[in-house]
């Protein structure tokens, strides 16, 4: 069933989670304001940059619309009289660089509609959730049974993936939450493998999985429906967040920061991890943990958004892992994004950076060895340890788990080659990737370092001791000349008492480059 018109041929699918760096070039005053000429890039190549002009009315109207976040933003304050003076100008330009700097190294604020449309309005200009509501809108000409109740606005991260709360006609009583998403530029299979695998994920059966009630597809995009879930996601637990709540009002600035218990944190991990690996048996990419896709059933975990790998869709921390070349494979990816999570659980918030250098005291040592063989400077460089290896630990490996559900979920074997060429494809676009970052990075500091005032010195005084060296040579070579000259003469039978009258000394070295 077509719900939706297919692409463009040759659509660009862009990756969201690419960062967009932003500088200010230039300032020019017009009659009654002023505007900033902004260079904006995205990722590391300066040829994917372009010109923005904003005023400061701009500055001011995005400021307000993130708002929302809860967050102190650094937007320089408003001044009515002598906003035009050339310092003033030039003062506030420092202000809104600040304040562009802190927007996007946030790593939610980076990500969201808001920033991406301000900093990138050709590839953002769009009204995603009017696309979503015109394609629900089909699919329900030919699927009566259900009905919207109301768009969840923006409970999301992603830009082009978009929720309704649903519910069944003859059940009105229950609650059901659609999901619709674009493709992004991770879809690898082929439109129908796409379809026929989506279309498998409502047999999907798991204790730690969330079910899907409903899956279609077409070549373009997927609509999913599942139970709507009033206690939310284990993010929601964690940030004591109201799963309706926008995302930047929910987890942009949490009012309370407190992990979780360390029984819990040992349950929800033992549960993770098992899903994980039973995923990883089944050749079936995933790639996509964090709090946020983690729904909560009680004490029990269930995995959310298994579409989101078949659509092609980055992850959440893909900016984190695309700096570390051993986080190479899709295992490896839900390793490291398993870190993120389990730093999350045990400390209420997320890390500061990636690597983590030191961890903040934690309920239980055993939560700091898994935590450091994930997320520190030593398993980022080195490599993340297997989702076996992790279940091992002592952290997880005296959980006992009760349930009686059986895991099934029968993939025919033409898919399952279908999922390995694709997962291989995503890996090598995230190597490639990973690749040109670190090859950027060793330029960069190589530029760095040669445009430094300490090597600048130093090339200096190494031209002055090249250049005396240089002198003494041609002084000595030029001695060895004269010297060989009075030696011999015109011929075996000149006299030894008929010397040559001698060069002047001072022309040896009157042209010596000191």
């Amino acid at each position: 069933m077509a719900f939706m018109e297919k692409p463009p041929a040759g659509k660009v699918l862009l990756d969201d989670t690419v960062p967009l760096t932003a500088a200010i070039e230039a300032s020019q005053s017009l009659q009654s304001h002023t505007e900033y000429i902004i260079r904006v890039q995205r990722g590391i190549s300066a040829e994917n940059s372009w010109q923005i002009v904003r005023r400061y009315s701009d500055f001011d109207l995005l400021n307000n619309s993130l708002q929302i976040a809860g967050l102190s933003l650094p937007l320089p304050p408003k001044k009515l009289i002598g906003n035009m003076d050339r310092e003033f100008i030039a003062e506030r330009q420092k202000g809104l660089q600040n304040y562009l700097n802190v927007i996007t190294t946030n790593h939610i604020l980076s990500n969201c509609e808001l920033v991406k449309k301000f900093l990138d309005p050709n590839n953002y200009s769009a009204n995603y959730t009017e696309i979503a509501l015109q394609q629900v809108s089909m699919f329900f000409r030919s699927e009566p049974k259900w009905e919207v109740v109301e768009p969840l606005k923006d409970i999301g991260w992603r830009i082009r993936k978009k929720y309704f709360l649903m519910k069944i006609k003859n059940q009105p009583k229950e609650r059901l939450v659609l999901s619709w998403a674009d493709l992004g530029p991770d879809k690898f299979l082929s439109d129908k493998d796409f379809q026929c695998l989506i279309k498998l994920l409502p047999s999907c059966s798991h204790p730690y999985i969330y079910r899907v009630t409903f899956a279609t597809a077409n070549e373009s995009s997927a609509l999913l429906i599942r139970m709507f879930n009033e206690k939310g996601t284990l993010k929601d637990l964690i940030y004591k967040a109201k799963p309706k709540d926008p995302f930047l009002k929910k987890y942009c600035n949490p009012k309370k920061i407190q992990g979780l218990e360390l029984q819990q944190i040992k349950t929800y991990g033992r549960q993770i991890l098992e899903v994980l690996k039973f995923l990883h048996d089944k050749g079936f990419p995933y790639g996509h943990l964090h709090a946020s896709n983690v729904m909560l059933d009680g004490d029990t975990c269930r995995l959310l958004d298994l579409e989101n790998s078949l659509l092609g869709l980055p992850s959440f921390y893909r900016s984190y892992f695309s700096q570390f070349r051993k986080i190479n494979t899709l295992e490896s990816m839900d390793v490291h994004c398993f870190g993120h999570l389990l730093y999350e659980m045990t400390y209420g918030r997320p890390p500061d950076s990636v690597p983590v250098d030191s961890f903040p005291p934690a309920p239980s040592m055993a939560v700091v060895a898994v935590l450091e063989s994930t997320l520190s400077c030593e398993a980022c460089k080195n490599g993340m340890p297997a989702v076996s290896r992790l279940l091992q630990m002592p952290l997880f490996s005296d959980v006992l788990l009760t349930t009686s559900e059986k895991p099934q979920f029968k993939i025919p074997t033409k898919l399952k080659e279908a999922l390995r060429i694709a997962k291989e494809c995503i890996e090598k676009r995230l190597i490639e990737e990973q690749k040109q970052i670190h090859q950027h990075r060793r330029l960069t500091r190589a530029q760095s370092h040669h445009g430094s005032e300490e090597e600048r010195k130093k090339r200096k005084i190494l031209a002055r001791k090249k250049s005396k060296r240089s002198a003494i040579e041609n002084s000595e070579e030029h001695s060895a000349k004269y010297s060989n000259s009075n030696n011999s003469g015109s011929g075996a039978s000149s006299p030894l008492t008929s010397p040559s009258s001698p060069t002047p000394p001072s022309t040896a070295v009157e042209h010596a480059p000191f």
